[in-house]
C-alpha cells in the first residue's frame, strides 16, 4: 500500500511541475488555494465522464479532435522545422476517414469514448501515434497514388476552371443584352 501512495505522490509531483508552467493554472491555485493537480485531474475526470456517458461526447471528442490539432497546425506550418508538420497531415485523414463511416460507427456504444482515446493516442508525444500512422500507413498510401491523386485534382481542377470561364462568359453576355 505504501508504494502505490508513493507511486501516487510522485506522479502527482510530476503532474504539479507540468502544470506549473501554465501561469493561469498558478493563478488559480494562489486565488482559491486548491492546488492547481486537483483542477487538472477533476476537469479530466469530468471531461472522460462526460464522454463516456456520452453528455456531449460528440461535441467535447470533436473539440479535442479539431480545435487542438488545429492551432498546431498553425503552431507547425509556423515553425522553421517541419519534423511537427507530419504528425497534424494525420488528423485531417482521421477526419476524412470519420465522415465516411460515422453513420456505421455511431451505433457502436462508447464510440465517442473510443474516438477520444484514440485522438489522445494518436497526440500525446508519451505514445506518438500519429507519427505511427503516417510513417506506417498515410504516407506510404499517398507516395504509391501520388500520380493518380495529382492526375484526378489536375482533372477536377480543368473543369472548375471550365465551368467558371463559361460562367463568367454567360453572365458577361446576360449583362450585356440587359
Amino acid at each position: 500500500m505504501e508504494s502505490i501512495l508513493a507511486k501516487a505522490r510522485l506522479y502527482n509531483a510530476q503532474l504539479d511541475k507540468e502544470l506549473s508552467k501554465i501561469p493561469q493554472l498558478n493563478q488559480f491555485q494562489a486565488a482559491t488555494g486548491v492546488p492547481k493537480t486537483y483542477l487538472a485531474l477533476g476537469g479530466g475526470a469530468f471531461f472522460i465522464t462526460m464522454i463516456f456517458f456520452n453528455f456531449a461526447g460528440k461535441l467535447l471528442s470533436n473539440i479535442l479532435g479539431w480545435v487542438y490539432p488545429s492551432y498546431r497546425s498553425f503552431k507547425a506550418l509556423e515553425s522553421p522545422g517541419h519534423d511537427d508538420d507530419k504528425q497534424w497531415a494525420v488528423y485531417g485523414f482521421v477526419s476524412i476517414l470519420e465522415s465516411f463511416t460515422d453513420i456505421l460507427l455511431y451505433w457502436f456504444p462508447f464510440y465517442f469514448f473510443l474516438k477520444t482515446i484514440l485522438l489522445l493516442w494518436l497526440m500525446l508525444p508519451t505514445f506518438n501515434g500519429a507519427t505511427t500512422v503516417y510513417t506506417r500507413l498515410l504516407r506510404p498510401f499517398l507516395a504509391q497514388h501520388r500520380s493518380q491523386i495529382d492526375s484526378h485534382l489536375d482533372r477536377v481542377r480543368a473543369k472548375v476552371s471550365a465551368a467558371a470561364s463559361e460562367l463568367d462568359t454567360t453572365t458577361t453576355t446576360g449583362a450585356s443584352t440587359h
